[in-house]
Protein backbone atom coordinates (compact mmCIF):
# COMPACT_ATOMS: atom_id res chain seq x y z
CA UNK A 1 0.00 0.00 0.00
CA UNK A 2 1.25 3.51 -1.25
CA UNK A 3 2.62 5.78 2.20
CA UNK A 4 -0.35 8.23 0.34
CA UNK A 5 -3.26 5.58 0.47
CA UNK A 6 -3.07 5.46 4.11
CA UNK A 7 -2.86 9.82 4.67
CA UNK A 8 -6.27 9.76 2.21
CA UNK A 9 -7.94 7.65 4.95
CA UNK A 10 -6.34 8.96 8.22
CA UNK A 11 -5.77 12.82 7.76
CA UNK A 12 -7.88 14.96 10.10
CA UNK A 13 -9.07 18.54 9.88
CA UNK A 14 -7.84 21.30 12.02
CA UNK A 15 -6.44 24.65 12.59
CA UNK A 16 -2.70 23.22 13.09
CA UNK A 17 0.07 25.32 10.73
CA UNK A 18 2.81 23.86 9.73
CA UNK A 19 6.39 25.04 8.44
CA UNK A 20 9.11 23.56 6.36
CA UNK A 21 11.92 25.90 5.75
CA UNK A 22 14.68 24.39 3.20
CA UNK A 23 17.69 25.18 3.05
CA UNK A 24 19.38 23.98 -0.57
CA UNK A 25 22.00 21.69 -0.27
CA UNK A 26 22.08 22.22 3.71
CA UNK A 27 23.93 19.37 4.76
CA UNK A 28 28.11 19.53 4.44
CA UNK A 29 31.38 17.83 5.24
CA UNK A 30 34.37 18.79 7.19
CA UNK A 31 37.62 20.66 5.35
CA UNK A 32 39.67 17.94 7.04
CA UNK A 33 38.92 14.31 8.97
CA UNK A 34 37.66 15.51 12.84
CA UNK A 35 36.68 19.21 11.66
CA UNK A 36 33.55 20.58 11.39
CA UNK A 37 30.87 21.23 8.70
CA UNK A 38 29.91 23.95 7.16
CA UNK A 39 26.69 24.03 9.40
CA UNK A 40 28.52 22.96 12.28
CA UNK A 41 30.70 25.95 12.29
CA UNK A 42 27.79 28.57 11.45
CA UNK A 43 26.58 30.78 14.29
CA UNK A 44 23.13 28.88 14.29
CA UNK A 45 21.44 29.81 18.01
CA UNK A 46 18.06 29.81 16.31
CA UNK A 47 18.32 26.40 15.33
CA UNK A 48 20.18 25.14 18.17
CA UNK A 49 17.42 26.69 20.51
CA UNK A 50 14.66 24.80 18.77
CA UNK A 51 16.86 21.43 18.48
CA UNK A 52 17.32 21.28 22.18
CA UNK A 53 13.34 21.33 22.40
CA UNK A 54 12.86 19.76 19.88
CA UNK A 55 14.24 16.32 17.74
CA UNK A 56 16.79 15.73 15.30
CA UNK A 57 17.89 13.25 12.82
CA UNK A 58 19.03 12.39 9.48
CA UNK A 59 16.82 12.40 6.40
CA UNK A 60 18.05 10.12 3.24
CA UNK A 61 16.72 12.03 0.15
CA UNK A 62 15.96 8.48 -2.06
CA UNK A 63 18.23 5.82 -0.89
CA UNK A 64 21.37 4.85 0.65
CA UNK A 65 24.64 6.52 -1.64
CA UNK A 66 22.25 8.11 -3.67
CA UNK A 67 23.22 11.75 -4.60
CA UNK A 68 19.55 13.31 -5.54
CA UNK A 69 18.86 16.33 -8.17
CA UNK A 70 16.80 19.44 -6.41
CA UNK A 71 14.00 17.60 -8.00
CA UNK A 72 13.40 14.20 -6.21
CA UNK A 73 14.95 16.01 -3.00
CA UNK A 74 11.80 18.26 -2.57
CA UNK A 75 9.96 15.48 -3.88
CA UNK A 76 10.83 13.30 -0.93
CA UNK A 77 10.33 16.16 1.32
CA UNK A 78 7.13 16.43 -0.08
CA UNK A 79 6.03 12.70 0.94
CA UNK A 80 6.11 11.13 -2.52
CA UNK A 81 8.45 8.51 -3.07
CA UNK A 82 10.98 10.01 -5.67
CA UNK A 83 11.61 7.00 -7.37
CA UNK A 84 7.86 6.70 -8.28
CA UNK A 85 7.36 9.93 -9.04
CA UNK A 86 10.21 10.84 -11.08
CA UNK A 87 10.05 14.47 -12.48
CA UNK A 88 12.80 15.94 -14.92
CA UNK A 89 14.01 19.76 -14.32
CA UNK A 90 13.13 20.75 -17.56
CA UNK A 91 9.21 20.05 -16.32
CA UNK A 92 10.34 21.98 -13.13
CA UNK A 93 11.44 25.02 -14.42
CA UNK A 94 9.16 25.60 -17.05
CA UNK A 95 6.00 25.05 -14.70
CA UNK A 96 7.68 27.49 -12.74
CA UNK A 97 7.90 30.23 -14.81
CA UNK A 98 3.88 29.98 -15.45
CA UNK A 99 4.55 28.09 -18.83
CA UNK A 100 1.59 25.85 -19.73
CA UNK A 101 2.77 22.81 -20.70
CA UNK A 102 0.35 20.72 -23.09
CA UNK A 103 0.34 17.05 -23.01
CA UNK A 104 3.00 15.65 -25.88
CA UNK A 105 5.42 18.83 -25.18
CA UNK A 106 9.12 17.76 -23.96
CA UNK A 107 10.65 20.56 -21.73
CA UNK A 108 14.58 21.03 -20.84
CA UNK A 109 16.01 22.95 -18.46
CA UNK A 110 19.25 24.62 -20.35
CA UNK A 111 22.85 26.13 -19.02
CA UNK A 112 24.15 28.77 -20.39
CA UNK A 113 28.15 27.51 -20.52
CA UNK A 114 31.47 29.41 -21.35
CA UNK A 115 33.70 26.97 -24.24
CA UNK A 116 37.15 28.15 -25.46
CA UNK A 117 37.99 27.99 -29.18
CA UNK A 118 38.47 24.17 -28.97
CA UNK A 119 34.86 23.32 -27.52
CA UNK A 120 36.13 22.95 -24.00
CA UNK A 121 34.10 24.06 -21.30
CA UNK A 122 35.80 26.46 -19.40
CA UNK A 123 32.51 27.96 -17.45
CA UNK A 124 29.45 25.19 -16.73
CA UNK A 125 27.41 27.99 -15.92
CA UNK A 126 28.85 31.46 -18.02
CA UNK A 127 30.21 33.01 -15.18
CA UNK A 128 27.07 32.38 -13.22
CA UNK A 129 25.84 35.83 -15.87
CA UNK A 130 23.55 37.51 -14.38
CA UNK A 131 19.62 38.15 -15.84
CA UNK A 132 19.18 40.94 -17.06
CA UNK A 133 22.86 39.73 -19.49
CA UNK A 134 21.56 36.17 -19.90
CA UNK A 135 17.36 37.41 -20.81
CA UNK A 136 18.12 38.96 -24.38
CA UNK A 137 20.34 35.84 -25.23
CA UNK A 138 17.80 32.92 -24.37
CA UNK A 139 15.46 35.43 -26.11
CA UNK A 140 17.77 35.78 -29.14
CA UNK A 141 17.64 31.68 -29.45
CA UNK A 142 13.88 32.06 -30.31
CA UNK A 143 15.71 32.54 -33.83
CA UNK A 144 16.78 28.51 -34.24
CA UNK A 145 14.48 26.59 -36.48
CA UNK A 146 13.42 23.41 -37.12
CA UNK A 147 11.46 21.42 -39.18
CA UNK A 148 7.89 20.00 -37.55
CA UNK A 149 8.56 21.30 -33.69
CA UNK A 150 7.32 24.38 -32.59
CA UNK A 151 10.26 25.32 -30.18
CA UNK A 152 9.74 28.11 -26.92
CA UNK A 153 12.75 29.62 -25.60
CA UNK A 154 12.11 31.20 -22.27
CA UNK A 155 14.44 32.93 -19.94
CA UNK A 156 14.60 31.95 -16.41
CA UNK A 157 17.19 33.07 -13.77
CA UNK A 158 21.12 33.97 -14.34
CA UNK A 159 22.56 31.13 -16.34
CA UNK A 160 19.17 28.97 -16.46
CA UNK A 161 17.04 28.95 -19.48
CA UNK A 162 14.06 26.78 -20.76
CA UNK A 163 13.38 24.73 -23.85
CA UNK A 164 10.01 23.27 -24.83
CA UNK A 165 9.95 21.43 -27.99
CA UNK A 166 5.86 21.18 -29.28
CA UNK A 167 6.05 18.40 -32.20
CA UNK A 168 4.06 19.62 -35.52
CA UNK A 169 3.20 17.80 -38.57
CA UNK A 170 3.97 13.96 -38.01
CA UNK A 171 5.96 14.96 -35.10
CA UNK A 172 2.92 16.20 -33.56
CA UNK A 173 2.32 14.04 -30.12
CA UNK A 174 5.42 11.86 -30.59
CA UNK A 175 8.57 12.98 -29.14
CA UNK A 176 10.16 11.30 -26.03
CA UNK A 177 11.19 12.58 -23.28
CA UNK A 178 14.06 10.12 -22.33
CA UNK A 179 17.51 12.12 -23.23
CA UNK A 180 20.51 12.00 -21.93
CA UNK A 181 22.09 15.16 -20.23
CA UNK A 182 24.54 16.80 -21.83
CA UNK A 183 26.51 18.90 -19.42
CA UNK A 184 29.57 16.91 -18.64
CA UNK A 185 29.70 18.13 -15.45
CA UNK A 186 33.01 18.94 -15.30
CA UNK A 187 35.56 21.31 -17.36
CA UNK A 188 38.44 20.60 -19.72
CA UNK A 189 36.14 18.63 -22.31
CA UNK A 190 33.38 19.55 -24.83
CA UNK A 191 29.69 19.58 -24.10
CA UNK A 192 28.04 16.10 -24.66
CA UNK A 193 25.63 15.10 -27.58
CA UNK A 194 22.40 14.75 -26.62
CA UNK A 195 21.60 10.65 -26.63
CA UNK A 196 17.92 9.03 -26.23
CA UNK A 197 17.54 6.72 -23.83
CA UNK A 198 15.00 4.95 -26.02
CA UNK A 199 14.02 4.25 -29.63
CA UNK A 200 10.71 7.12 -28.70
CA UNK A 201 13.30 9.85 -27.69
CA UNK A 202 15.82 9.32 -30.61
CA UNK A 203 13.72 11.81 -32.42
CA UNK A 204 14.48 14.16 -29.86
CA UNK A 205 18.12 14.00 -29.15
CA UNK A 206 18.26 14.79 -33.02
CA UNK A 207 16.23 18.36 -32.47
CA UNK A 208 18.29 19.32 -29.21
CA UNK A 209 21.80 18.49 -30.76
CA UNK A 210 20.21 20.69 -34.12
CA UNK A 211 19.08 23.40 -31.21
CA UNK A 212 22.66 22.88 -30.05
CA UNK A 213 24.20 23.81 -33.50
CA UNK A 214 22.21 26.65 -34.19
CA UNK A 215 22.32 28.11 -30.74
CA UNK A 216 26.22 27.83 -30.57
CA UNK A 217 25.95 30.22 -33.85
CA UNK A 218 24.10 32.74 -32.60
CA UNK A 219 25.47 33.06 -29.61
CA UNK A 220 29.16 32.92 -31.18
CA UNK A 221 31.52 36.00 -30.03
CA UNK A 222 29.97 36.30 -26.75
CA UNK A 223 32.63 36.57 -23.38
CA UNK A 224 30.83 34.50 -21.53
CA UNK A 225 27.31 32.69 -22.83
CA UNK A 226 28.54 31.03 -26.17
CA UNK A 227 26.62 27.27 -25.81
CA UNK A 228 24.83 25.96 -23.61
CA UNK A 229 24.45 22.47 -21.70
CA UNK A 230 20.64 20.37 -21.62
CA UNK A 231 19.31 18.79 -18.25
CA UNK A 232 16.36 17.06 -17.01
CA UNK A 233 14.28 16.28 -20.50
CA UNK A 234 10.93 15.65 -19.62
CA UNK A 235 7.21 15.90 -20.29
CA UNK A 236 4.53 17.03 -17.82
CA UNK A 237 4.00 14.87 -14.66
CA UNK A 238 0.88 13.91 -12.84
CA UNK A 239 1.17 14.38 -8.93
CA UNK A 240 -1.96 14.03 -6.52
CA UNK A 241 -2.26 17.28 -4.50
CA UNK A 242 -1.63 18.34 -1.07
CA UNK A 243 -5.26 18.78 -0.96
CA UNK A 244 -6.22 15.42 -2.16
CA UNK A 245 -3.62 13.42 0.06
CA UNK A 246 -2.90 15.43 3.17
CA UNK A 247 -5.99 17.45 3.14
CA UNK A 248 -3.66 21.02 3.65
CA UNK A 249 -3.95 23.65 1.95
CA UNK A 250 -0.88 24.49 1.32
CA UNK A 251 1.55 27.69 -0.12
CA UNK A 252 4.71 27.78 -1.62
CA UNK A 253 7.34 30.69 -0.69
CA UNK A 254 10.20 30.60 -3.37
CA UNK A 255 12.47 32.48 -5.22
CA UNK A 256 13.75 30.35 -8.17
CA UNK A 257 11.35 29.31 -10.67
CA UNK A 258 12.22 25.61 -10.26
CA UNK A 259 10.86 25.39 -6.56
CA UNK A 260 7.79 27.53 -7.41
CA UNK A 261 7.23 24.87 -10.50
CA UNK A 262 7.99 21.63 -8.19
CA UNK A 263 5.52 23.29 -5.58
CA UNK A 264 2.82 23.67 -8.50
CA UNK A 265 2.84 20.23 -9.72
CA UNK A 266 2.06 18.74 -6.22
CA UNK A 267 -0.73 21.38 -5.77
CA UNK A 268 0.47 23.99 -3.45
CA UNK A 269 0.07 27.51 -4.17
CA UNK A 270 3.22 29.67 -4.99
CA UNK A 271 2.03 32.77 -3.06
CA UNK A 272 4.13 36.55 -3.02
CA UNK A 273 6.65 37.76 -5.46
CA UNK A 274 9.58 37.71 -3.09
CA UNK A 275 13.34 38.47 -4.29
CA UNK A 276 14.99 37.91 -0.46
CA UNK A 277 15.04 36.20 2.84
CA UNK A 278 13.25 38.65 4.33
CA UNK A 279 10.41 39.44 1.71
CA UNK A 280 9.78 35.96 1.86
CA UNK A 281 9.08 36.33 5.77
CA UNK A 282 6.90 39.27 4.91
CA UNK A 283 4.97 37.04 2.34
CA UNK A 284 4.91 33.91 5.15
CA UNK A 285 3.35 36.60 7.74
CA UNK A 286 0.57 37.83 5.18
CA UNK A 287 -0.67 34.63 4.50
CA UNK A 288 -0.67 33.29 7.48
CA UNK A 289 -4.07 32.69 7.96
CA UNK A 290 -5.21 31.20 4.70
CA UNK A 291 -3.16 27.76 4.64
CA UNK A 292 -2.59 25.25 6.95
CA UNK A 293 1.09 24.27 5.36
CA UNK A 294 4.23 26.83 4.16
CA UNK A 295 6.90 25.53 1.98
CA UNK A 296 9.94 28.50 2.25
CA UNK A 297 12.91 27.67 -0.08
CA UNK A 298 16.01 29.18 -0.04
CA UNK A 299 18.54 28.48 -2.26
CA UNK A 300 22.18 30.11 -1.26
CA UNK A 301 23.50 27.17 0.90
CA UNK A 302 23.22 25.10 -2.16
CA UNK A 303 24.80 27.62 -4.97
CA UNK A 304 27.75 28.20 -2.41
CA UNK A 305 28.45 24.55 -2.03
CA UNK A 306 29.00 23.82 -5.72
CA UNK A 307 31.25 27.36 -6.00
CA UNK A 308 33.31 25.22 -3.39
CA UNK A 309 32.95 28.16 -0.81
CA UNK A 310 33.13 26.86 2.72
CA UNK A 311 32.92 30.45 4.34
CA UNK A 312 30.43 31.69 2.16
CA UNK A 313 28.39 28.48 2.71
CA UNK A 314 28.65 29.26 6.01
CA UNK A 315 27.87 32.95 6.15
CA UNK A 316 24.42 31.68 3.63
CA UNK A 317 23.64 29.40 6.89
CA UNK A 318 23.95 32.02 9.43
CA UNK A 319 21.71 34.02 7.27
CA UNK A 320 19.01 30.78 6.91
CA UNK A 321 18.96 30.87 10.93
CA UNK A 322 18.36 34.60 11.56
CA UNK A 323 14.96 34.23 10.05
CA UNK A 324 13.98 31.47 12.36
CA UNK A 325 12.71 33.95 14.70
CA UNK A 326 10.00 35.64 12.37
CA UNK A 327 8.88 31.94 11.48
CA UNK A 328 8.52 31.48 15.33
CA UNK A 329 6.72 34.34 15.83
CA UNK A 330 3.98 33.38 13.96
CA UNK A 331 3.51 30.39 16.66
CA UNK A 332 3.72 27.42 14.07
CA UNK A 333 2.18 24.19 15.40
CA UNK A 334 5.38 21.86 13.48
CA UNK A 335 8.42 23.50 12.40
CA UNK A 336 10.95 21.68 10.86
CA UNK A 337 14.48 22.61 9.04
CA UNK A 338 15.93 20.67 6.59
CA UNK A 339 17.65 20.40 3.05
CA UNK A 340 16.65 18.87 -0.08
CA UNK A 341 20.35 17.29 0.11
CA UNK A 342 23.81 17.76 0.88
CA UNK A 343 26.36 19.85 -1.07
CA UNK A 344 29.79 20.02 0.76
CA UNK A 345 31.41 22.43 -0.41
CA UNK A 346 34.49 20.07 -0.70
CA UNK A 347 32.93 18.07 -2.87
CA UNK A 348 31.23 21.15 -5.45
CA UNK A 349 28.14 18.80 -5.80
CA UNK A 350 25.07 17.31 -4.51
CA UNK A 351 25.90 14.28 -2.86
CA UNK A 352 24.60 11.22 -0.94
CA UNK A 353 25.38 12.20 2.65
CA UNK A 354 22.23 12.47 4.71
CA UNK A 355 20.23 15.69 5.34
CA UNK A 356 20.18 17.34 9.17
CA UNK A 357 16.63 17.40 9.54
CA UNK A 358 14.67 19.18 12.97
CA UNK A 359 11.51 18.65 13.79
CA UNK A 360 9.96 20.96 16.64
CA UNK A 361 6.36 20.55 18.12
CA UNK A 362 4.65 20.68 21.62
CA UNK A 363 4.18 16.99 21.09
CA UNK A 364 7.72 15.79 19.76
CA UNK A 365 9.71 13.24 21.93
CA UNK A 366 12.99 15.99 22.75
CA UNK A 367 16.36 13.74 22.58
CA UNK A 368 19.63 14.41 23.47
CA UNK A 369 20.82 17.23 20.73
CA UNK A 370 22.19 20.14 22.20
CA UNK A 371 22.67 21.64 18.42
CA UNK A 372 21.42 21.55 15.21
CA UNK A 373 24.36 20.02 13.01
CA UNK A 374 25.82 16.90 11.02
CA UNK A 375 27.56 15.23 14.65
CA UNK A 376 24.02 15.91 16.96
CA UNK A 377 21.48 15.01 14.13
CA UNK A 378 23.30 11.60 14.14
CA UNK A 379 22.52 10.69 17.32
CA UNK A 380 19.49 12.60 17.30
CA UNK A 381 15.92 10.76 18.18
CA UNK A 382 14.69 10.73 14.45
CA UNK A 383 17.73 8.39 13.46
CA UNK A 384 18.57 7.80 9.88
CA UNK A 385 15.46 8.03 7.43
CA UNK A 386 13.66 8.38 4.31
CA UNK A 387 12.69 12.09 3.92
CA UNK A 388 9.74 10.43 2.19
CA UNK A 389 8.05 10.14 5.66
CA UNK A 390 9.15 13.80 6.92
CA UNK A 391 5.02 14.62 5.78
CA UNK A 392 3.70 11.89 7.88
CA UNK A 393 5.66 12.63 10.78
CA UNK A 394 4.53 16.51 10.85
CA UNK A 395 0.73 15.40 10.13
CA UNK A 396 0.87 13.04 13.21
CA UNK A 397 2.68 16.14 15.50
CA UNK A 398 0.34 18.67 13.80
CA UNK A 399 -2.69 16.48 15.31
CA UNK A 400 -3.57 15.76 11.50
CA UNK A 401 -3.89 12.50 11.20
CA UNK A 402 -5.96 9.87 12.99
CA UNK A 403 -5.50 5.90 13.99
CA UNK A 404 -4.71 3.26 11.95
CA UNK A 405 -6.73 0.07 12.38
CA UNK A 406 -8.88 -0.55 14.75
Amino acid sequence: MDIHDLTRQLFVKNDSKIVMYVADGLGGLPQHPGGKTELETANTPNLDKLAKEGVCGGSIPVALGIAPGSGPGHLGLFGYDPVKYLIGRGALEATGIGFKLEKGDVAIRANFCTIDASGNITDRRAGRIPTEESAPLAIKLREVKIPNVQVFVEPVKEHRFVIVLRGTGPNQGKLGDFVHDTDPQVTGVPPLEAKAGNHESEPTAKILNEFIRQAKELLKGQPKANCATLRGVASKPHLPSYEEVYGLRAAAIAVYPMYKGLAQLVGMDVIGQAKTLDEQMEVLKENWSKYDFFFIHFKYTDSTGEDGDFDAKVRRTEEYDAAVPKIMALKPDVFIATGDHSTPSMLKSHSWHPVPTLLWSKHCRTDACEKFGEADCLRGGLGQFEAKHLMTLALANAGRLGKYGA
